[in-house]
């Protein structure tokens, strides 16, 4: 590579943004090209006044349970790469919007860089020259926090791998009417400009006997448009979960009949519904000074409203950074330890969430009754219950097809804003005002019930986390903006790759099998109790404490689980021969019946 830089679109070799892999570096003159994505607007001399060092030799690359290794650096628009010549070697490759800060630290002419990622990872370089890693920090500095998301790695990544299915139109809501099979509820286009509510995806499933003129009366009366829609339908029950934002009642306690008829129209006949408010009574009093409000029991009789206060995504983040903050603490003791993970609060919160979501599934699976659950916006709180509940009752959304499905309609159809909770991690210094794990969080509640019932879930623990990471910093468009109408204006679909499109694939997909699954049709019912919750480690503590005897352990597992189906399948063949050898001992005479 010459001092001057210029960019190439390639492909990582690697499914998770941060990877570290054995790999050569890729040509400046390979450029694979997909035919059905879109060259990218930017080119080369985007990213040229951003990088002073394109290259540098003589770097020592420190990271977690790796021996240190010296190569080149290489510093591309969207990753920092370091190569070694000797065989057998780690070697980086990481996405520059992987790293949340970094640290400069000078010990006469060498330089310590210290990077902090975003899954909590921590990496070290040495760079022989003061000038070169002042430069090299800056470049990481501003190509980290890009902002033009049309510069970002999504919109330059060429796949190479065949695409068996476009994860864009896989979970289209007309499919996911037609799993519903049922005749009382119908695909409603009422949102198809994203007029009717901005965060809202195109088309939403309605009761069948409300029109869109009631859907749009309702959606005027909720905050930000975002009126009842159906989340979940219990087929043996015919009972419903539905979602919204809180509604606008005031000061004055409007009501809006249209509002009234779209929630009884959801309910059964001679049912009655319960509305759970993921805010505490004050809050949501408090919210009726500011224009919002809640339901009023005389203008819903046939619902009751019960506060289930959960807390809101600044407050998580502050739990989350406390909790990094212990595990990263190498000096400390068992009390310590205990007191901090107690203090900082994030497994409250994991116990909290999943004490609502099994509220909101015996409701809806012991008691025959519907749900509405809302908070104030309805697009943060509101899917982790919403969401978490279906895992609970429904067995699909526990094979890794249904729960691709179950965050695409919950979260990303359904408007979280990952591109404003995901734009930094814990390691950040400057400003977080809209940053949050609350999707963490949910996929944290989800592997606490995939640790008590580890049999009836179809993928692993290595499932969870790559979502996890592809919130963060990825080469898929999946997670990008925070709503469909942003994606759509982007053209998401046309110039970037889904992260389902390369997941769902065979070769990819058995890495995540979980070699325990046995389907289970039963609803679960996790525990709760605070001793039943434990932390997730693999995420937490990935890059603290050596991952080698639990893989060891796994390992062992999938060993015994294919040596037990060979065996099986052995006992069957065996079984045939015998049969077959007893009947011609019958057809000859040798034995008798």
């Amino acid at each position: 590579m010459s001092g001057r830089f210029h960019h190439r679109s390639h492909s990582l070799p690697t499914d998770t943004p941060h990877s570290i892999r054995t790999y050569s570096l890729p040509s400046n003159n390979r450029r694979p090209v997909r035919s059905y994505q879109q060259a990218p607007e930017f080119d080369a001399m985007e990213f040229v006044e951003y990088i002073k060092t394109p290259k540098l030799d003589g770097v020592t690359l420190y990271q977690p349970f790796c021996p240190p290794v010296e190569g080149t650096l290489c510093i591309t628009g969207h990753h920092l790469i370091l190569s070694s010549r000797k065989t057998n070697t780690e070697e980086l490759w990481l996405l520059h919007s992987m790293v949340d800060s970094l640290e400069k630290k000078f010990v006469g002419s060498i330089g310590h860089l210290t990077l902090f990622c975003k899954n909590f990872k921590i990496i070290q370089l040495d760079i022989p020259s003061m000038e070169e890693c002042l430069n090299i920090a800056s470049s990481i500095e501003q190509l980290s926090s890009l902002q033009s998301l049309k510069m970002t790695y999504p919109f330059f990544y060429r796949s190479t791998f065949e695409k068996l299915e476009d994860g864009w139109l896989a979970f289209q809501p007309e499919s996911e009417l037609t799993r519903l099979k049922s005749d009382n509820w119908r695909l409603s286009y009422v949102n198809e400009n994203y007029e009717v509510c901005p965060t809202y995806p195109r088309a939403v499933v309605a009761p069948k006997i409300v029109d869109d003129d009631v859907l749009r009366k309702a959606a005027a009366f909720r905050s930000g448009g975002r009126f009842p829609i159906l989340s979940y339908l219990h087929k043996r029950h015919e009972t419903v979960i539905l979602r919204s934002s809180q509604p606008m009642t005031g000061g004055n306690s409007k009501r809006c009949k249209e509002d009234e008829k779209l929630l009884n129209a959801a309910l059964a006949v001679g049912r009655r519904g319960y509305i759970i408010d993921t805010r505490s009574y004050s809050t949501a009093m408090a919210a009726k000074s500011k224009g919002g409000g809640f339901e009023i029991e005389s203008h819903y009789p046939q619902w009751r409203r019960v506060h289930k206060p959960l807390e809101k995504y600044n407050t998580l983040q502050e739990s989350l950074t406390k909790l990094i903050e212990a595990c990263k603490d190498s000096n400390r003791s068992t009390d310590k330890w205990l007191s901090r993970l107690s203090s900082c609060g994030w497994l409250g919160h994991v116990k909290e969430v999943l004490n609502v979501a099994c509220l909101v599934a015996q409701c809806v699976d012991r008691e025959k009754s519907s749900v509405l659950v809302h908070g104030t916006d309805g697009f943060d709180v509101t899917p982790q219950i919403t969401s978490l509940a279906q895992v609970i009752l429904d067995p699909d959304c526990r094979t890794i097809r249904g729960f691709e499905a179950l965050i695409e309609r919950e979260w990303i159809q359904g408007g979280h804003p990952f591109a404003s909770r995901c734009a930094q991690s814990v390691f950040y210094n400057g400003k977080t005002k809209y940053v949050g794990p609350v999707f963490l969080l949910f996929l944290d509640c989800v592997w606490q019930i995939h640790q008590q019932f580890s049999c009836s879930f179809e993928f692993n623990e290595d499932f969870l986390y790559m979502i996890f990471e592809n919130t963060y910093a990825s080469q898929f468009g999946t997670f990008l903006c925070n709503n469909e109408a942003e994606r759509e204006k982007l053209q998401l679909s046309q110039r970037t790759v889904s992260l389902w499109t390369y997941i769902n694939r065979p070769n990819v997909l058995q890495k995540y099998f979980n070699p325990l699954f046995k389907a289970n049709q039963d609803v679960i019912w996790p525990a709760v109790a605070p001793q039943s919750l434990t932390l997730w480690e693999n995420t937490y503590l990935r890059w603290d404490i050596d991952p080698a005897p639990r893989s060891a352990v796994w390992g062992a597992i999938v060993d015994i689980m294919r040596e037990d189906k060979d065996c099986r399948l052995k006992v069957n063949d065996l079984r045939k021969e015998l049969a077959d050898l007893q009947k011609e001992a019958l057809e000859k005479g040798l034995i008798g019946e």
